[in-house]
């Protein structure tokens, strides 16, 4: 008896011990000041300033873009809410979306991932459609259901390919690059790819990819070396609601300053990184009724953080606290 008691104590200790080593390892503390709600706007329907099932975010200038997927349309505000214009109408045509998702801005340019008609769709910042990218497949330049796309400084586009499991880079002109993923594999290791969500391109040209259902983040090199993977326990599709864990990945974008912001879907929250995946913060407010509430995320230039709330058809601005 006495044996039984020092194994199971020595087990005990064991055990209390691991946890602590996975707590420190694996859920690190936050770094720095919380973010504070400033405002909501938005509700369900399909007038100016309403949304259905809005998924996409972005921000050019002392704009705000706004995919509403559902109304098949693009909406525009100033940085305060108010709501400027519109653009966009269901259908399959130049210019015409079907669900349109995760969003990507240049100095004078909207790219549109526009899922359901696989390409990816080039607006004016004043809502006039100038061209598209891609179109149906499998191949090289080609989209199964694109999801998120980034454009880089020298113009070339890369595109989260959701069916096809991959990001693909093309050149400005819609030639093919390179990829990352393996074509209609699924995985967690070997290079692959488990329904990649959205990308991101840092200043220095670093590509950061949502890796949407292996709830993690990747970042590669502007020439395509893998630098740095993030999620949960070496980053093999463990999730959870602890810091720097995931459960998936649905929206992500870089900072001026190289912070990456990274929407957690089912734990309704924004969570916040160095470039080299350091934790930092994480925010979020849990939308009415059911859960899937944070969906897409971006920056503008003072800091304000810009949240989709998908679930409560709502768009959220978060302040940093000082």
């Amino acid at each position: 008896m006495n044996w039984l008691k020092r194994t199971l104590t020595g087990l005990g200790i064991s055990a209390i011990i691991l946890v602590g080593l996975v707590y420190v390892i694996w859920i690190p503390s936050e770094q720095e000041a919380p973010y504070q709600l400033i405002k909501t706007w938005g509700s369900k329907g399909d007038q100016n300033g309403q949304f259905n099932e809005p998924t996409g975010i972005t921000v050019s200038g002392n704009r705000l873009f706004v995919s509403d997927s559902r109304n098949s349309r693009i909406q525009v505000f100033d940085l305060d809410g108010n709501f400027i214009h519109l653009f966009g109408i269901e259908g399959d045509a130049s210019g015409q979306l079907l669900r349109p998702m995760n969003l990507a801005s240049t100095a004078d340019e909207l790219f549109v991932a526009d899922f359901f008609n696989d390409r990816i769709q080039v607006y004016g910042l004043d809502g006039v459609y100038r061209r598209s990218i891609g179109t149906p497949g499998s191949g090289e330049a080609e989209f199964n259901a694109p999801g998120g796309v980034a454009v880089a400084d020298n113009g070339d586009v890369y595109v989260a390919d959701f069916y096809n499991q991959r990001v693909q880079q093309l050149r400005a002109d819609g030639s093919f690059v390179r990829q990352w993923g393996k074509t209609g594999q699924v995985g967690v290791l070997d290079g692959k790819l488990n329904y990649p969500t959205d990308v991101a391109i840092a200043v220095n040209g670093d590509l950061y990819i949502a890796d949407g259902y292996n709830d993690r983040v990747l970042a590669y090199s502007e020439d395509g070396r893998l630098l740095n993977k993030w999620g949960g326990p070496f980053a093999l599709n463990l999730f959870g609601p602890f810091n720097g864990w995931f459960a998936t990945v649905t929206g992500i974008f870089t900072a001026s300053n190289g912070d990456v912001f990274v929407a957690d879907f089912y734990n309704d929250r924004i969570q916040k990184f160095t470039a080299d995946g350091e934790f930092l913060t994480a925010f979020g407010v849990k939308s009415d009724g059911p859960s899937h509430s944070v969906i897409a995320v971006a920056v503008g230039e003072d800091g304000s953080v810009f949240v989709v709330d998908y679930n409560s058809n709502k768009i959220q601005k978060w302040h940093q606290q000082r």
